[in-house]
């Protein structure tokens, strides 16, 4: 199944010791990988996927490699939030707590760096045709029968997975090549 857990492990792509599967794979342009990322956010929303990571790259025509990850400020609010509230209520000014907690989480969120290794990122973008993107993505879980259909029509291809023989053929056909 695409997203279960290995025991393959990529210590030289990943910052953690346990994780779901890498995969990679490239498109066109950036608009095109950041259209795909958002149907993946989407899906997450839908409970049919679980990512521990996605992350736009992409080279220019000059060869300059760029990283795009998502802004995790959300998150880190709502954390803040939770845990100023409850240190407000200690201190018997729960709002102001909340607030000053969804602050503190919302700036750490946006500073943070996810799983994936940049310099991973970079090494793999620097493999990219010049004017092409790549979506690299960590996936825990997924529901495939429902994940790989969405996939298609987007001109991607395949880079890398730590998927088996027979679940990275079935990604291979779900997305093009």
């Amino acid at each position: 199944m695409i997203g279960s857990r290995r025991k393959t492990r990529l210590e030289d792509a990943t910052e953690e010791s346990e994780m779901g599967n890498l995969i990679a794979v490239s498109y066109p342009d950036r608009a095109t990988a950041e259209q795909v990322r958002d149907e993946l956010i989407g899906m997450t929303e839908e409970k049919i996927l679980e990512l521990d990571d996605v992350v736009v790259i992409t080279r220019d025509a000059d060869g300059k490699v760029e990283i795009h990850q998502p802004r995790r400020t959300g998150a880190g609010a709502a954390g803040g939030a939770l845990v100023g509230g409850l240190i407000g209520l200690l201190f018997f000014a729960p709002l102001l707590g909340m607030a000053m907690g969804a602050a503190g989480g919302a700036m750490g969120g946006a500073l943070s760096q996810g799983p994936i290794n940049e310099d991973f990122m970079r090494q793999l973008a620097g493999k990219l045709e010049p004017g092409r993107a790549a979506l690299i993505m960590l996936v825990r879980r997924s529901t495939p029968d429902k994940v790989l259909p969405r996939l298609g029509n987007h001109d991607g291809h395949v880079l890398q997975t730590s998927l088996s023989d027979a679940d990275e053929a079935r990604l291979r056909g779900a997305v093009g090549v």
